[in-house]
């Protein structure tokens, strides 16, 4: 869990509702830690951060499926959750668009860090690609995230 931030030595209490959702959350800090110390051996290098990705990931939707699909928490409680990095902002901003609906992480739709200025394999649809082709994202280990799928 991201430390909380605090101004002038004065610990500013969290929002209302907090306290219903931090069982959760310190769940995640826990698989996060474990991820972190996982050994790292007969692993290539890019795999070494799937894990980590991958909470990320969950963390974010749990955060984005209490606020917009279950109407759970508040908007103060949400904003909180935000500004304290429980869920990354970047992510929810993009799931909110049409096309980007199931996107894996960031990195995966970002033009500047692939050879040939394209999305990463995970955001082409299954059905462009052919029967025998399995498709891993080296960025964060997903199978496909297109919305198309």
């Amino acid at each position: 869990m991201p430390p909380v931030r605090t101004q002038g030595g004065k610990k500013k209490p969290p929002p209302e509702g907090f306290e219903d959702i931090e069982d959760t959350l310190l769940e995640f800090q826990t698989r996060m830690r474990d991820a972190e110390k996982a050994p790292h051996e007969g692993k290539k290098k890019y795999e070494t951060t799937w894990p980590i990705f991958q909470i990320v990931h969950q963390r974010s939707r749990y955060i984005y499926d209490l606020y917009y699909t279950k109407e759970a928490i508040s908007k103060p409680l949400y904003d909180y959750l935000l500004k304290n990095k429980y869920a990354d902002a970047m992510l929810i901003a993009k799931w909110k668009k049409t096309g980007y609906e199931k996107l894996c992480c960031v990195r995966c739709i970002q033009t500047q860090e692939t050879n040939f200025r394209s999305t990463c394999i995970c955001r082409v649809p299954k059905k462009q690609l052919k029967e025998s082709e399995e498709i891993e994202c080296v960025n964060c280990g997903c199978r496909g995230c297109s919305s198309g799928d």
